[in-house]
C-alpha cells in the first residue's frame, strides 16, 4: 500500500511524499509492512535513545495508566512525577532542582521563557522583557518560541505575529571566518556583551541558547570558554540565562546534560525529547529554588498551563526511560560509542560534497557545499538536504535534515544521532547506508555545483 495525501485521512505534515508504514521496531531498527529494515541514524527526531522495544519502559506505562492514567496536575500530585522529579534532580546540575513537567520541547520553551519574564515581573523589574537568541538557532515551533527561532523558512510566513527578538551569530566554527581568532567576540562569547549593551540591560529579561548547536548548526560545538563568557555576562547584567538541552541533553553528547562539561550553570534550563526515550510525549522546564521563591511569595503560581502537566502516564516513562539509561550506564555508553562514530565519520571529510564533520558524543553534523574550498552552499532551490535525506531513507537509513544555516536560506546538513545502544558493527552499517547515499546525492546535485 501507499500512504500519502491525498489518498488517506491522515494530514501529513509533507504533502509531496510517501510513508512507509513501520510495524515494528527493535534497537536502533526500524521495519515496514513489506519487510524492509531501516537503521534509525537519527533516532527519529533526536528522540529514541535507548532503541525501540524496551519491554521495561513499555511495562512501566502499561502499569502506570492500569493504576491511574490521567491527573489534574492543579489538584493533585502523583507518585511517578514525584520520583521523577527525584531522580532526575540526582542528575541536575548546580542549583537547578525544581522540575515542571510538559509534554514537547517547543512547551518547554514557551513556559522556561515566561517564567523569566514573569520572575523579572514580580521582582519589581518589569522593564526586563526582551530575550535575546542565537542566530542559527531553533527553540520550537510554539509562537514564542519560534520567535526565539532563527529559521527563516519557518518564520517568513508568521512574521506578523512573531514577537521582536534580538539576535546575535552563534559561535559556528565553521561559517565564523575569524580562522580560530582568539578574541573573536562571536567565539568567545564576549558579543553577547555587546547586544545587552546596545539594548540596554534594564530592558534584557533572558538569553537562551542550545550549550551545543542543534540541527540548525548541526552540532557545532562551542570553545571550551565561551558557556563561562556568558555565564560571567548574564550575571553582571541580571539577564536570565536558559539553557536549551532539549535536543542536546538526556545524554546525546556524552553527559547527562551538554552544559556541564562547560563548568558552568544556567539560570533555567529546558529538557525534552530523549528523557523519555520516545516512550511517552514529555519534556521539563527545571528552575532553582531562588526564582521560585520570589513568585511563592507574590503570586504564588507559575503562569504557564497546560492540560497534560504532570500526567502519571508521561512520568512514568521518563522515570523508567531514565532509571534504564543510569542502569545500563548508557551516558557513558553515549560518550565512548560517540567517540567511536566520529572516528568512523572521519573519512568522510574527504568527499567531495562534505565541507565540515563536527559534533560530540552521538551527535554529529555533516555541512554539505558546493564548493569545499571557499565553503560555498548550494542554492536553496538544489535542495541538497532534502535530496539526501530520501537517498538515505531509500538505503534504510534514518537522517535529519537541517537547511538554511549558512545565509538564512541557503545551506545543507545532515544529522546522525542514533540510539546510545548502537553497536559498533550497526554503526559501520550506518555508515556504509550513508556513504551509499551521499554518492548519490553527489550524482543528483552535480550539476548545481560550484
Amino acid at each position: 500500500m501507499t500512504y500519502r495525501y491525498p489518498d488517506s485521512a491522515v494530514l501529513y505534515r509533507n504533502l509531496n511524499r510517501t510513508f512507509p508504514l513501520i510495524v515494528r521496531g527493535s534497537g536502533p531498527w526500524l521495519y515496514d509492512e513489506a519487510g524492509k529494515d531501516y537503521l534509525d541514524g537519527s533516532g527519529g527526531a533526536y528522540v529514541a535513545n535507548l532503541g525501540h522495544g524496551v519491554t521495561e519502559v513499555v511495562d512501566a506505562v502499561a502499569e502506570q495508566i492500569r493504576r491511574v492514567a490521567y491527573l489534574n496536575g492543579m489538584a493533585f500530585t502523583n507518585q511517578a512525577v514525584e520520583e521523577l522529579a527525584a531522580e532526575l534532580k540526582t542528575l541536575s546540575v548546580g542549583d537547578l532542582d525544581k522540575f515542571y513537567f510538559l509534554t514537547s520541547g517547543s512547551d518547554a520553551v514557551e513556559a522556561a521563557l515566561k517564567f523569566a519574564r514573569q520572575y523579572w515581573y514580580e521582582t519589581g523589574r518589569k522593564s526586563k522583557h526582551k530575550i535575546i537568541a542565537l542566530a542559527p538557532g531553533y527553540h520550537g515551533n510554539t509562537m514564542l518560541a519560534l520567535s526565539a527561532s532563527a529559521r527563516q523558512h519557518y518564520r517568513t510566513m508568521f512574521k506578523e505575529w512573531l514577537i521582536p527578538v534580538v539576535q546575535m551569530p552563534a559561535p559556528y566554527a565553521y561559517r565564523c571566518g575569524c580562522d580560530g581568532d582568539p578574541i573573536c567576540p562571536r567565539c568567545t562569547g564576549r558579543l553577547l556583551e555587546e547586544t545587552i549593551l546596545r539594548e540596554g540591560p534594564d530592558s534584557v529579561a533572558a538569553f537562551i541558547a542550545e550549550p551545543v548547536g542543534g540541527s540548525s548548526t548541526g552540532a557545532s560545538v562551542p570553545r571550551a570558554e565561551y558557556w563561562k563568557t556568558i555565564r560571567e555576562i548574564c550575571s553582571k547584567y541580571n539577564v536570565l540565562w536558559v539553557a536549551d538541552e532539549v535536543l542536546v541533553g538526556a545524554g546525546r553528547t556524552g553527559t547527562w546534560t551538554a552544559i556541564e562539561q562547560y563548568g558552568v550553570v544556567p539560570d533555567l534550563m529546558t529538557m525534552g525529547k530523549g528523557i523519555s526515550g520516545g516512550y511517552a510525549a514529555l519534556a521539563a522546564v527545571v528552575v532553582p529554588e531562588r526564582l521560585l521563591d520570589p513568585i511563592a511569595k507574590a503570586s504564588g503560581g507559575v503562569i504557564h498551563a497546560q492540560t497534560f502537566t504532570h500526567t502519571p502516564m508521561m512520568c512514568a516513562a521518563g522515570l523508567a526511560a531514565v532509571r534504564y539509561i543510569k542502569r545500563h550506564g548508557l551516558i557513558e555508553r553515549s560518550r565512548t560509542m560517540g567517540g567511536t562514530m566520529h572516528r568512523k565519520l572521519a573519512p568522510f571529510r574527504d568527499h567531495p560534497l562534505v565541507g565540515d564533520v563536527r559534533g560530540r558524543g552521538l551527535l554529529a553534523g555533516i555541512e554539505l557545499v558546493a564548493n569545499k574550498q571557499s565553503r560555498q552552499a548550494f542554492p536553496r532551490a538544489a535542495q541538497v538536504a532534502e535530496t539526501m535525506v530520501d537517498l538515505a531513507l531509500d538505503e534504510g537509513l534514518v537522517v535529519w535534515p537541517n537547511v538554511g544555516q549558512a545565509d538564512g536560506t541557503s545551506g545543507d546538513l545532515v544529522c546522525l544521532a542514533p540510539p546510545f545502544i548502537v553497536t559498533d558493527g550497526e554503526l559501520d552499517e550506518i555508515l556504509a547506508r550513508f556513504g551509499r547515499a551521499l554518492d548519490r546525492t553527489e550524482a543528483a546535485v552535480g550539476g548545481h555545483r560550484a
